[in-house]
């Protein structure tokens, strides 16, 4: 499921790009990209999911992660306090 996934996101890429072939230019102040349409779009998509997926890792997933960290060390300093299991 993940290849076809992939395969149409790689064909819509291409199609972007075929149908998108002028140049420009991203001025970045400092330096300037020289690239077609579709590769600057393209560049653009793929740093804004990956801008996406940092800020869903730093504010959701971590503090998350800290959570069940401290659920998991007071589980763990709560298990000596109970009684045996007298196998009945």
């Amino acid at each position: 499921m993940r290849i076809l996934v992939a395969l149409v996101f790689a064909a819509a890429g291409l199609v972007l790009g075929a149908l998108n072939p002028q140049r420009v230019t991203l001025d970045l102040g400092v330096a300037g990209l020289d690239a077609s349409l579709g590769v600057m779009l393209l560049a653009a998509l793929l740093l804004g999911a990956l801008g996406a997926g940092l800020a869903m890792a730093l504010g959701v997933v971590l503090p998350l992660r800290r959570q069940l960290q401290r659920a998991r060390t007071a589980g763990s300093a709560a298990a000596p306090h109970l009684p045996p299991d007298s196998g009945a």
